[in-house]
């Protein structure tokens, strides 16, 4: 059983409630491949895309999830709402509400937004991330990509290297495999690690070859350059020299590590692009395709609770 009403954050899910996230979304994983991928587990039900930021991945992934499943999808053009006339996200929130969707997808630039639109609303609200704060469905489907690479999710030294300061990603990440009981590591500059660093429990470095030894898995992030408002690296050709991800530098981890990246890459920035196609050492497409199952999986997931409320 599947105790919460929202999907806000990995900082609230127990290893429990990821165990069970990820096992359905492995069987969601399975069905994709097939011929016939339609569901009704979602028949009658009304989900609505609410993207406040752009985005390609998610909230296509979202949209597939949702009609994979069954459910009446609406994506709604955000930067062309309401919003922008002066509506307030609350009124927003009560408009929607008033028209009983059951599923809410949102992604927001500021931090906390999405939690408040939670309260505000009788349904189902998914993050798909909230400024810094976190992308909690970009973790799950990192840790199901992980957990079909390597037949485990625990005990692994993982590296997360770049922009963590910036990058939701990493935090939710941070969450995740630490309460998996893996070994983290964040590496990249100094200038782009969050305030703190030292108390999340993981181990921290500016070095790509200390960060890289013995690595079981080596997560490249995106270089946010839209959430930077000053000298945060020096040049990107001297970042990649120093932090991007190439054959040299992946040599560090161990012969059979993963690679890994959210999207949208970078190339010769964040990672080198042949690296970034080597399907002997790459699982980034295998990431894309784990998101649609991990979001069907959540909104299932969600949904029955929501029914047992109403019933």
């Amino acid at each position: 059983m599947f105790p919460h009403r929202h999907l806000l954050g990995i900082e609230q899910l127990s290893q429990t409630d990821i165990i069970t996230i990820l096992d359905l979304a492995e069987k969601y994983a399975d069905l994709n491949r097939q011929q016939h991928k339609h569901l009704d587990v979602l028949s009658g039900l009304t989900q609505i895309n609410m993207f406040f930021e752009n985005s390609t991945r998610t909230q296509a992934s979202f949209e597939i999830a949702g009609k994979r499943l069954g459910a009446d999808v609406m994506n709604m053009a955000m930067q062309a709402s309401s919003i922008k006339k002066g509506e307030t996200l609350i009124d927003t929130a009560l408009t929607l509400n008033a028209m009983h969707p059951d599923l809410l997808v949102v992604r927001h630039p500021h931090s906390g937004a999405v939690q408040l639109l939670s309260e505000k609303v009788n349904c189902a609200v998914l993050n798909a991330g909230d400024g810094r704060h976190e992308h909690p469905t970009q973790a799950l489907l990192d840790a199901l990509t992980i957990r079909r690479s390597k037949g485990r999710l625990h005990r692994l030294t993982i590296a997360i290297c770049g922009d963590i300061a910036h990058s939701r990603v990493a935090r939710s990440n941070m969450f995740l495999l630490g309460k998996m009981e893996n070994r983290v590591r964040l590496v990249g500059p100094k200038t782009l690690m969050p305030s703190g660093v030292d108390k999340l429990g993981v181990e921290v470095t500016d070095d790509m070859a200390a960060g890289l030894e013995g690595a079981d898995v080596v997560m490249m992030l995106r270089l946010q350059k839209e959430r930077m408002d000053g000298g945060f690296i020096p040049s990107e050709r001297e970042y990649y020299h120093r932090w991007g991800l190439d054959e040299a530098k992946l040599s560090n981890a161990r012969p059979d590590a993963i690679v890994m990246h959210p999207g949208p890459m970078n190339r010769g920035v964040e990672i080198d692009g042949t690296l970034a196609d080597d399907i002997n050492r790459s699982v980034i497409q295998e990431q894309v395709e784990m998101g649609v199952a991990v979001r069907m999986a959540a909104m299932e997931l969600l949904t029955q609770n929501l029914r047992r409320d109403t019933a």
